[in-house]
């Protein structure tokens, strides 16, 4: 049996009931048609201030989501940290647009950092970085394009809360991961994500950027960026994953008129990204890599470079990660087989994570194979534990 098709593993922590919830959201997710819609329906409720709350809260919010607060998830957290699956809470409100709100944000990250340092199954803390602020200042910024006074402001009060979580991390000693955006911000968050690097990792690697491998440039951004690492004597901390806005990129590419940056194909896709596995782990000293991935194939060849090059399994600088309510039969066999796992653990008020609860549908339908390879094990854990209580004639979990 290969490593990921134990489900008796995956499946450790879910009750019957959950095991069944499970199942049928992954049923109604894998209708893409009907998830557009149901987006569409959704933000139009919202936006007229209709209570939706409800229907997402004991459903698709307890699939993805671990609670409302801190405190919430610390249930959550337990169990995980039984199995030696680490997490990596995130305060996962989306789409502000005032001060008050970023400021918010990061008050919600240091929070963040000073609750990981006191649990040991936190390494990690992440931050979406328009989080803390607008989208067309990072818009602005990246294209190199005039601020006027007001948005230069603006933009220094980004800079400084980027920094304030840098040192927080540098303080409480609580990796940082700083997520990736839409390829038309992504430059100023590199800059940005730079220089925290240069600045803070030159004993160990606390500052992750991410790297998304579905454009086309990026391995060769990420060799750029070990060369300056070597250069200035600093770690490197890349999040390595595929990408999140395949519609949004190519849809803009067409509106523009100009090439798309990803790459042509999900084959190239998938080539990329396991190039730059191969990079990252040949240079493991400099790189303190973060894959987040679901894709088993590419997760199968890690494992088999790892044992090539005789790396550690639970090298300081390696980890694998999975998202909250997806990919079980990943992240617990992983750390059942001793490599240092992490789930990825979103929290916040139910309406306020609506728009991450959509987008969290939305991709796993653009996501070829995804929601069928999660059925399939769930419909065979289903199996076993049926056949398991007719053998013993016990109820099981």
């Amino acid at each position: 049996m290969k490593l990921f098709d134990n489900t008796r593993l995956a499946y450790q922590l879910k009750s019957d009931k959950e095991l069944n919830r499970a199942y049928w959201l992954f049923r109604l997710v894998a209708f893409k048609p009907l998830v557009k819609l149901g987006s569409q329906i959704i933000h139009i409720l919202v936006q007229s201030g209709f209570p939706v709350a409800f229907l997402f809260r004991n459903n698709v919010f307890r699939q993805f989501c671990s609670g409302s607060s801190q405190a919430d998830s610390f249930s959550v957290l337990t169990q995980l940290s039984k199995f030696k699956v680490f997490a990596y809470l995130h305060y996962a409100v989306e789409g502000e647009e005032e001060e008050l709100e970023f400021d918010k944000n990061v008050q919600k990250t240091i929070e963040s950092f000073d609750y990981a340092a006191s649990h040991s199954a936190l390494p990690f803390v992440v931050f979406k970085p328009t989080g803390f602020g607008k989208f067309e200042l990072f818009e602005k910024v990246s294209s190199r394009a005039v601020l006027n006074q007001a948005e230069k402001q603006a933009w220094e009060r980004v800079k400084s809360r980027f920094e304030h979580c840098a040192e927080k991390s540098h303080a409480t000693a609580v990796r940082l991961l700083i997520d990736a955006e839409e390829s038309w911000v992504q430059p100023a968050i590199d800059a940005l994500a730079e220089s925290l690097m240069e600045r803070f990792n030159t004993d160990k690697a606390l500052v992750h950027t991410t790297v998304q491998m579905y454009r086309h440039d990026r391995l060769e951004y990420l060799k750029s960026l070990v060369d300056s690492a070597k250069e200035k004597s600093f770690k490197i901390g890349v999040k390595l994953v595929r990408g999140a806005y395949i519609e949004k990129e190519n849809n803009r590419a067409v509106t523009l008129q100009i090439p798309s940056p990803l790459c042509a194909s999900k084959a190239e896709t998938d080539l990329n990204f396991d190039r730059a596995l191969d990079f990252c782990l040949n240079e493991i000293e400099t790189v303190s890599l973060f894959i987040g991935s679901h894709n088993e194939k590419s997760l199968y060849k890690t494992i088999e470079k790892v044992a090539a090059l005789q790396i550690p399994k639970d090298h300081t600088h390696l980890w694998f990660s999975q998202l909250y309510g997806m990919s079980d039969h990943i992240t617990f066999n992983l750390a059942h087989a001793g490599y240092q796992t992490v789930k990825y653990v979103p929290y916040g008020p139910v309406k306020e994570v609506i728009p991450y609860l959509i987008r969290r549908a939305e991709e796993n339908t653009s996501v070829s194979g995804q929601t069928g390879r999660e059925l399939d094990l769930i419909i065979k854990e289903q199996k076993r534990r049926k056949s398991a209580r007719r053998s013993s004639g016990v109820e099981l979990n």
